[in-house]
């Protein structure tokens, strides 16, 4: 921890709001499709979509879109009605117009470590409307680097720490998505914390407990000054 030079954060759910919006646009979405389905069914016939999904659409609101009008013509065997596809249209704008929610602590955590260390956004997902995000966020100015991957494996941090001309031990990763923020930094030599959010896309799950030298989890962003050198 003494030789730390990045500190990295994840952007939606760590930084800002983003799984509640997507929650409740889902439930918007089985109401429209109820007289098909049953809201679970509906939920588990969207969910399998975007996963089938993601080798073509990456993450992103524009592939959750796409995934939504997909599941809604599969559910309705093809017949579904122009009026619900404008209507799931309608849903995805919304989305993309959500407002920009600062979680508890993230200017101060941020404002407290810029110019000790470097700070950087390492975020997945569509490409514009993450950078809409961080613009609108108005926390722009605190980060070096914004590096907004197609996905966060080993290779994609091993790539980005090699552009940033550090160590793997000199970079420490803070997230909401242990699958996503924190394994992946931990197999490459990395630290990571995770501040758990209160809704987690079950894409972003995992069934094991993490214990690594390298790894902590803290109830607020807050918390990680305690733990900084």
């Amino acid at each position: 921890m003494k030789n730390l030079k990045v500190i990295a954060f994840d952007a939606d759910d760590t930084l800002f709001i983003n799984e509640t919006y997507f929650a409740e646009t889902e439930q918007k979405f089985c109401g429209l499709m109820e007289d098909y389905l049953s809201h679970q069914s509906i939920s588990r016939e969207l969910f399998k979509m975007e996963i089938d999904n993601l080798k073509l659409y990456g993450y992103g609101i524009k592939g959750y879109i796409l995934s939504m009008i997909e599941a809604a013509m599969r559910i309705s065997n093809n017949t579904l009605p122009i009026e619900i596809i404008d209507k799931i249209l309608q849903y995805g704008k919304e989305l993309l117009e959500k407002p920009i929610v600062l979680l508890a602590g993230v200017e101060e955590t941020l404002e407290a470590l810029h110019g000790k260390y470097k700070l950087v956004v390492a975020t997945k997902g569509d490409l514009l409307d993450q950078r809409r995000k961080l613009h609108n966020s108005g926390l722009g100015h605190y980060f070096h680097h914004i590096e907004v991957m197609s996905d966060k494996q080993e290779v994609d941090y091993t790539d980005l720490i090699r552009r940033l001309e550090i160590k793997p031990s000199e970079f420490f990763m803070i997230g909401n998505s242990l699958k996503s923020d924190i394994l992946p930094v931990l197999a490459i030599g990395g630290h990571a914390v995770h501040i758990p959010f209160h809704t987690t896309w079950a894409h972003e799950k995992i069934d094991h407990e993490i214990i690594h030298e390298n790894f902590m989890t803290y109830e607020k962003m807050t918390d990680v000054l305690k733990q900084l050198p």
